[in-house]
Order: structure tokens, then sequence, then C-alpha cells
């Protein structure tokens, strides 16, 4: 790590995969401190209190959308950088972190030279964008190019998607965001409008085609 000492917030709901990033950055002389947090509540609530250098987030916790919690956190704190880590591809939500704000998109099965790579790289005020997620970002801002139908969903609506395509009902999924039946039954009715769909069946075919979910 570079010399400037770094505060890191580890932001991701399994304890294990936390417990791991933890031991692999503990052994870099330039990180002043590491702390843990497993809901976008939790990270919210901890960033009131603690100004960090960088948030390793997870993409999809319990609770506010991790896309949603990168703009709270920008708003709050302009200067944070943030490096997404997440076991979707980089190829379906590394545009829509980037946007939001983030500094970074990695995946969960990168290596960990490349990890403690792209954090330096980030903490040192750069961003870290692969060659895969550059060229997307180019395809991206093509003048007229046409847009996949869960790329007209809104953060929450993709969100849902993916829990839907998970296996998860809809009362699972209120429990976990913490919303309303009612809320996303309605988001449901979007997303199928949106996508020209009908079902439930229809929806996790897609989500499986275009590596939403694994």
């Amino acid at each position: 790590m570079d010399a400037v000492m770094a505060k890191i917030l580890i932001a991701d709901d399994h304890a294990i995969f936390r417990s791991g990033l933890r031991e692999l950055l503990s052994a870099c002389p330039s990180i002043s401190l590491i702390d843990e947090a497993s809901s976008g509540t939790e990270v919210l609530k901890k960033f009131q209190a603690v100004s960090y250098d960088c948030v390793l987030l997870d993409i999809f916790m319990p609770g506010e959308n991790g896309l949603e919690i990168i703009k709270r956190l920008k708003a709050f704190n302009p200067e944070v950088r943030i490096l997404v880590l997440s076991m979707y591809s980089e190829e379906e939500y590394g545009i829509r972190a980037l946007r939001a704000g983030a500094s970074g998109y990695l995946t969960k099965n990168a290596d960990p030279d490349v990890l403690k790579y792209a954090i330096r790289k980030i903490c040192s005020g750069q961003k870290y964008i692969s060659m895969n997620l550059a060229e997307k970002l180019s395809e991206a801002v093509k003048a007229g190019a046409d847009k996949r139908p869960h790329e007209r969903l809104t953060d929450r609506e993709l969100q849902i998607l993916v829990l839907i395509a998970s296996g998860k009902t809809v009362t699972q999924i209120a429990g976990e965001l913490h919303l309303s039946v009612k809320t996303v039954s309605s988001h449901r009715a979007h997303i199928l409008e949106k996508m020209g769909m009908k079902n439930n069946s229809e929806l996790i075919q897609y989500a499986v085609k275009n590596s939403l979910v694994f």
C-alpha cells in the first residue's frame, strides 16, 4: 500500500468473507484502521462516526441497495473512495456502480494481489477499471446504443429482479429489504412491464441467460 495511512471499512453481509478480507489487508502497513459492517444501515451509521478513506462494498446486502449506499456516501463525503466487491459480473453491475460514484469494481474471485493493487490505486485518488469494464463503458456511451431490458430498470428494481431470480418469494424479499410486501409486489409489476414479460419464470430465464445470477 502507499505511504498514506488509510482507514478502511469492509461492508459485506458474510462474516467469513469479511474475516478473510480483514486478514488479507491486516498485512498492509499503510492501513491504520480496518472496520466492518454487515448491512447498509450499519455502513451509513459507522460512516457518520468515522472518516473512512475507502469503503469495500458488496453491491447487494440486507437493507438499502448498495448502489443507493454509494450515492449517499458520496453525498456525505465526496472524497471517499468506494471499491465494489461483488459476486456478480462487472459487465452487468460495474457501469451502474461507477455511475453511482464508485471508484472501482471487482468480482469476489479476483486475485488477492489485484485487490490490493485496486485499493492502492483508488486510495491514491485514481479509479480502478478493468479492460473488460472499460470496453463496456465505451459501448454504453455510443450514441443510439440500444439498452437491454434489465438496463431500463431502476437500481431497486434490478435488485429485486436478482432476488426473484435467486428463488426468493415476494415475502422473503420484503423482509430482506425492509420493505412492505405491497411495495415489492409493485416493483415486481413494474419490472415485468418494463421488460415485456409475464411471470417470474420468464424473469428467471432472462436473469440466468444474462449472467445476473449464477
